[in-house]
């Protein structure tokens, strides 16, 4: 029943207009302007609990003089708060994944990502950030999470500010590997299949093994 909501959810809020080209595995899809569907403040309130997501990271340390991320704020979709990606994530380095509701490759990395961030602990932050398309329509994201059952930290890229400050390109999805000191290390425009191959990515481009 919900996979039928969903589908005609998206119908109801798909993009039209200024097309622009998003890849999404080996599939290229024409999206556009991205509208929101209006939702009852009680409803999102119930799909944030339902979706029982983690909060966003929290800072080790002070962020870096040249931080990918300073000075961005986003919405942290598990708390419905203000989140400040350069501070936040300060001091601890970073795998963000690039992802997006309408992205299947998306679907089948997301409970890898959940896993891999279990595994590393304390010693590699993951934080999913949900691409500008879609991110209008924070109901429809925790409600395609809470399917999933995959709780980890994420964002919303409302203005594509996060994207074009990690340089990620609009291939979803996309991981991008940031330093402890805020600065990027990689960006994979990849799906990764299993943690170890998530774990030998930050091995080889962060330095660290989890």
């Amino acid at each position: 029943m919900f996979v039928v909501v969903m589908v005609a959810l998206v119908v109801a809020i798909w993009p039209r207009g200024d097309d622009d080209r998003v890849i999404s595995g080996d599939t290229t899809t024409t999206v556009g302007t991205q509208t929101s569907v209006p939702v009852d403040a009680g409803e999102l309130a119930g799909a944030r609990t339902e979706a029982a997501l983690a909060d966003c990271p929290a800072p080790t340390a002070a962020p870096g003089t040249h931080a990918a991320l300073a000075g961005i704020v986003a919405e942290c979709l598990g708390t419905g708060r203000p989140y400040n990606l350069g501070e936040g994530t300060a001091g601890t380095p970073l795998l963000i994944n690039m992802w997006a509701t309408w992205c299947y490759p998306c679907r089948q990395e997301l409970p890898i990502l959940s896993r891999y961030a279990a595994r590393a602990g304390s010693k590699v932050n993951v934080l999913t950030v949900h691409a500008k398309e879609g991110a209008g329509n924070p109901y429809l994201v925790l409600k395609f999470l809470s399917e999933l059952g995959v709780r980890l930290p994420a964002t919303l890229d409302t203005n594509g500010k996060i994207a074009a400050a990690l340089r990620a390109p609009r291939v979803f999805p996309s991981t991008v590997l940031v330093r402890a000191d805020g600065t990027v290390a990689k960006v994979l425009p990849q799906v990764f299949h299993n943690t170890d191959d998530i774990a030998g990515a930050v091995r080889t481009h962060l330095g660290v093994d989890t």
